[in-house]
Formats: C-alpha cells, structure tokens, sequence
C-alpha cells in the first residue's frame, strides 16, 4: 500500500466531521490517494518521485486529496443539497434534476490534475499536403 497524502485533521481544517465522518474520511483517504497515484501513472508521471523532489508537489497532493474526499463525503451530509440544478415543466409535466455527486465516487477535477503538473496543454504542427520536400 502507499503513501496517504493527508489526513482526517486536513480534512477536518475545511469542516467539521461527526464521527460518521471521520470514519468515512479515514477511508476515503486512502483511497483517494491511491487512485491520485494511478491517474498520475495513467499520464506517465510518478507521483511518489514528484513528492520527494519537491515538497510543494506534496502540499499540492495533500489538498487535492482533501478536496476529493471532501466532495464525496458532503453527499451524506444530512445539511447538504443532493441537486445543484432543477428544472419544471408546465402542463405536460416535465422535471430533471442535477445531482451533486450521484455515483458518489472520488474523482478529480481536471484543473486540480493541471495542478500537479499532469495535465499539460500540448501543441504541435502535422503537415497535411505532403512533407514539404517538394
């Protein structure tokens, strides 16, 4: 197993947490950093090394780690809104609505990966119409 990147003292710094919440958190915490160590490996990047070469990619880590599981464990919180959109219909009665975390999953948000320095813009040039050597 590796490194957990934070703790539930972290996360208790953003909120504070029932004991439901903390139990919840001790897990979440360790998986949120093994799958932030995965994604990281998806795009090639060790994070583990990116750690011990600079402490900030650490602290960076920490609060990307503490954001996820604070994402997921908010939609068991009992003063949370489960929809962050709604939408009604009139006389053929229509209705949607937009949950908060439905699969209430840990997952990252692209720029907190850009963060890390795992997501870069990439540019570059292919020539359509030949090689140029004509």
């Amino acid at each position: 197993m590796g490194a957990v990147y934070a703790t539930v003292e972290d996360v208790e710094l953003f909120r504070g947490l029932s004991d439901r919440e903390r139990t919840q958190a001790e897990v979440l915490l360790t998986s949120a950093s093994a799958l932030l160590r995965r994604e990281c490996g998806d795009y090639g990047f060790d994070l583990d090394n990116m750690i011990a070469e600079s402490e900030d990619v650490g602290l960076i880590a920490k609060d990307i780690t503490v954001k996820s599981v604070l994402r997921a464990i908010s939609v068991y919180a009992e003063d949370s809104a489960a929809v962050t959109q709604e939408s009604q219909a009139g006389l053929g009665y229509s209705a949607s609505w937009s949950y908060v975390n439905a699969g209430q999953a840990l997952y990252f948000l692209r720029n907190e990966l850009d963060e890390l320095g795992v997501l870069r813009q990439r540019y570059g040039a292919l020539e359509v119409y030949g090689d140029g050597t004509k």
